[in-house]
């Protein structure tokens, strides 16, 4: 006999509006101590005489990791669900932040912050919440749900920014890292709620028929798939470079870290807000548009910072501009992947577009280390994010946003 939880009378805890609060937990959980390791960077550095390149290349690698390791975590999600996915990242995530605080030399720190963290961050990131939001949610929720776990996640960064630099201060680096691990834990509870995927009905038969290898060769052949994948490595060479570097910039031009702090916290309030709105355009707008809007005035923002004296004015204008910025790409790529693809294997073509930005994180995140070390500033990097920006802003307005002919097919 059948087990299966009627779609016509849902169990409580699979209203949409718990799942949807649910996954944002964990959502700005699993983003939130993550985004704040810049700020261990210069406490870590000055405790074991490390230069900066040696923090970066840890954190970068664990961008390059955690985007590795997602298309294989969204993969095994799509295949059996995302509660077995999201709770293990979440033990990998938490034993990487407990060992960082005994990685007393540069094989350690990029065995914990950058191997360790790197595929916790692929079980456990906002990437497999809205890869189950596209399949638990009601179509009419769905854009929004894809905007409000990607605010969760701004959200986290909003949360944890001021929250390190007070614990840094008060407690030391080391439990700082140690109470984050704990907090990271909460995610296993949480994620029971996304345990059970909804029931498949008849008219989507066909499309839920597609095999893993079948959806991955018809997405990289597909050009405007290619188009978004491309488009998408530059938000990670924006974003991971500036989470990373920015506090330390600031603090080379003589602003104290506490403005880093609140600049970074600016940051992530205020891409609650530009998440949020993005997931509301998507539904009004092409969404190759958004994202071509998106990329450019992004490039126009690191402009402005750059070209004018960084104050703590500026720097807290800068991070309220940026945040609205921030990863408000992340609604209409979904919404992409979705309209063309459909949502059975969601999690893993938005986990290999995911991949693409992570190379791009990698890049951001390890040129800025390697090249302030060599020429004592982060310009090069700066002037590299504008053109990037001005080129996916490019890239992006010849994707086509309709289904692929077999989900056409399989719609009529």
């Amino acid at each position: 006999m059948s087990t299966s939880l009627s779609p016509s009378k849902p169990a409580p805890w699979r209203d949409p509006v718990v799942i949807l609060i649910c996954g944002c937990l964990i959502a700005a959980i699993g983003f939130g101590p993550r985004s704040t390791l810049g700020f261990f960077l210069t406490p870590m550095s000055r405790a074991h005489g490390w230069g900066r390149d040696v923090f970066g290349l840890a954190v970068a690698l664990q961008m390059l990791l955690w985007g590795a390791g997602q298309p294989f975590a969204g993969a095994i999600a799509d295949r059996f669900g995302p509660f077995l996915v999201l709770s293990a990242g979440a033990v990998l995530y938490t034993a990487g932040l407990v060992l960082m605080v005994y990685s007393t030399t540069p094989g350690m720190l990029y065995l914990t912050a950058g191997v360790l963290i790197g595929f916790g961050l692929a079980g456990s990131s906002f990437t497999i919440v809205l890869g189950a939001f596209g399949k638990l949610m009601p179509p009419q929720w769905r854009s929004l749900a894809f905007g409000a776990g990607t605010a969760a996640g701004s959200f986290g960064q909003f949360f944890f920014s001021p929250l390190a630099i007070g614990l840094i201060d008060n407690v030391g680096w080391q439990q700082a890292l140690i109470i984050f691990a704990v907090i990271v834990l909460l995610i296993v509870p949480l994620a029971w709620i996304l345990a059970v995927p909804p029931v498949d009905n008849k008219s989507t038969a066909a499309v839920f028929d597609q095999s893993l290898t079948q959806s991955l060769a018809e997405a990289c052949g597909h050009r405007s798939y290619v188009l978004l994948v491309v488009g998408f490595f530059t938000c990670g060479f924006q974003l991971f470079f500036i989470a990373v570097h920015l506090p330390a910039y600031l603090v080379d031009h003589g602003i104290s870290s506490k403005i880093g702090g609140l600049t970074m916290a600016a940051i992530g309030l205020f891409n609650i807000l530009g998440s949020l709105s993005a997931g509301w355009l998507s539904d009004k707008v092409p969404k190759r548009y958004l994202l071509s809007a998106i990329y450019f005035a992004r490039s126009l923002a690191v402009l402005a910072f750059i070209s004018f004296p960084i104050t703590p004015v500026s720097s807290l204008m800068f991070g309220a501009v940026i945040g609205l910025l921030w990863l408000s790409t992340v609604p209409p790529t979904n919404g992409l992947i979705a309209i063309m693809f459909g949502t059975r294997w969601l999690t893993m073509l938005a986990g290999l577009a995911f991949f693409s930005h992570q190379v791009g994180g990698f890049l951001g995140v390890w040129l800025g280390g390697f090249l302030f070390e060599r020429t004592g500033s982060y310009d090069v990097v700066w002037w590299l994010s504008i053109l990037l920006g001005i080129i996916s802003a490019v890239v992006n307005l010849p994707i086509v946003e309709k289904p692929v002919a077999r989900m056409a097919a399989a719609t009529a």
